[in-house]
């Protein structure tokens, strides 16, 4: 159940520059409803069946911001860049070069991050480093797939110390592939329920937010 109280709280901590999108997955209707009326206009989905029956439930809602945080299997990536404005979880070039060929066919510019994986961990997909570093230059060839920034989510129990200089180091990748690609990335979409104060002392523009917010998966 989506708390106002929580939302209220963490909304009045978050600098301007901040966006927080809530990731309702397995969360009902009511619950993103309940969302939508105490401000928020971002929310996140990971599985695409169930997202897509509650954009067609919440289709009157015009101004909402469907973000896609979920594990992109190509025989879906036509349905993600029909539905969502942002795809977070780009994890690899062949993917990143399907999504471009669709939103040419389809006529559409969706905004995408991509993944990347800073530490070792295996429960994570996305680039490392050296190997986002050799298909850059391929990646700066897409045209109608707008990449406007780099995501990550991080292993689990790291201290806060250590979480956030590894946001850290996320942004200053970001900073160093703008200035010597033609790519601009202005977004950062890292934090979670448990470390997005890290994520924004080192300068998170998205944090992703579920369990703070509506409590425990159902």
């Amino acid at each position: 159940m989506f708390s106002p109280s929580v939302y209220s709280e963490i909304i009045t901590t978050l600098p301007p520059s901040v966006r927080l999108v809530a990731v309702t997955k397995t969360k009902a209707i009511a619950d993103i409803e309940a969302a939508y009326r105490a401000g928020i206009r971002d929310f996140a989905e990971s599985r695409i069946q169930e997202a897509l029956s509650k954009i067609e439930a919440l289709g009157s809602y015009t101004d909402i911001n469907w973000h896609f945080i979920g594990r992109l299997q190509s025989n879906k990536a036509r349905r993600v860049v029909e539905n969502f404005a942002y795809i977070h979880s780009i994890d690899n070039l062949p993917i990143a070069a399907r999504l471009n060929r669709i939103a040419e066919e389809l006529g559409k510019h969706p905004q995408g991050l991509l993944q990347v994986k800073l530490l070792p961990d295996e429960n994570k997909s996305g680039w490392t480093r050296e190997e986002l570093s050799i298909d850059l230059p391929q990646l700066e060839l897409l045209e109608n797939l707008k990449i406007c920034g780099l995501m990550t989510i991080l292993p689990l129990g790291l201290s806060p110390g250590d979480r956030q200089q590894t946001f850290g180091e996320l942004k200053d990748l970001a900073a160093e592939i703008s200035q010597t690609s033609n790519l601009s990335l202005t977004e950062l979409s890292m934090g979670m329920s448990g470390d997005y104060p890290e994520a924004v002392a080192a300068g998170a523009t998205m944090i992703r937010l579920g369990t703070i917010l509506f409590g425990d998966r159902g």
